[in-house]
C-alpha cells in the first residue's frame, strides 16, 4: 500500500482533531516514503513550526523510526552527531515525528506535528498515524 493523498488526509485529519481537543495551536505535516509533503494544515500555529513539523515527518520516514528514537540515536553519536543532524537537509530529532505503517506493518510515510511540547507533538501526531493500518 502507499501512502495516497485520501490516507494522508485521513492521518492528518484525526491528528488536527486531536490538536483541537487540547486547544493547541500546531502545524501539521504528512510525507510520503521519499519525505515529500503529502498533505498539511496550519492551526494558528506560529510560523516557525511549518519547518519544523515537516523535518519531524521526513526524519521519521528516512530513518524508519519516530524522531524522539532518532534523537536518541544522534545524541549517543558524540562528535558525529553534528553531521548528522545537518545530513539530508536538516533533521530535527525531537518528539512528534511518527511513522506510519500499513495493516502489513510496512511504513508508507510519517507525520510530524509542532507547535505543543515535545510530549504534545508526540501525541497529536500519534493520533494521526494510528488510524492508518
Amino acid at each position: 500500500m502507499e501512502l495516497s493523498y485520501d490516507l494522508a488526509e485521513k492521518a492528518l485529519q484525526a491528528a488536527i482533531q486531536k490538536a483541537k481537543s487540547s486547544n493547541i495551536p500546531v502545524s501539521i505535516a504528512v510525507v510520503d516514503t521519499g519525505g515529500h509533503l503529502v498533505s498539511f494544515a496550519r492551526l494558528d500555529s506560529v510560523f516557525g513550526v511549518i519547518d519544523f513539523a515537516i523535518k519531524k515527518a521526513r526524519t521519521a520516514v528516512m530513518f524508519g523510526v519516530n524522531s524522539d528514537i532518532m534523537g536518541s540515536i544522534i545524541a549517543g553519536a558524540d562528535i558525529h552527531g553534528y553531521g548528522m543532524l545537518n545530513s539530508n537537509e536538516g533533521l530535527l530529532t525531537i518528539a512528534g515525528g511518527v511513522i506510519i505503517k500499513d495493516k502489513e506493518g510496512t511504513i508508507i510515510g510519517a507525520i510530524g506535528s509542532s507547535g505543543g511540547t515535545p510530549e504534545q507533538d508526540k501525541e497529536i501526531a500519534m493520533a494521526g498515524a494510528s488510524v492508518i493500518g
